[in-house]
């Protein structure tokens, strides 16, 4: 399975028409899974993400088919011009080190 994680920097007042742009994503199949949050900022060193797009899909081929549906691509039209920064990470989590419980 592939992780897909994207961490957003946004000025206060165009906060919620990120939020909203990124939304778009969530009517986009071949995710197993796709959420939009907001940070709640309570990591005492780093509070400067606002918001987070975190997916996780079968396989690269799933990831490679979300971002060529056209309302990927809808979505970085309309959030492109109001966000700051973004960082984006996809990781096979079956080559992640895990901690049993």
């Amino acid at each position: 399975m592939i992780r897909h994680i994207v961490f957003f920097t946004v000025q206060e007042e165009h906060l919620q028409e990120v939020r909203a742009g990124l939304s778009i994503l969530t009517g986009i199949p071949h995710a197993r899974l796709l959420e939009i949050g907001t940070n709640v900022k309570t990591d005492q060193l780093g509070t400067e993400i606002d918001l987070v797009v975190y997916g996780e899909f079968d396989d690269e081929a799933a990831l490679a088919a979300y971002k060529a549906h056209p309302d990927y691509q809808l979505s970085i039209d309309r959030v492109r011009p109001l966000r700051e920064k973004r960082i984006a990470a996809d990781y096979d989590n079956r080559m992640a080190v895990t901690q049993p419980l």
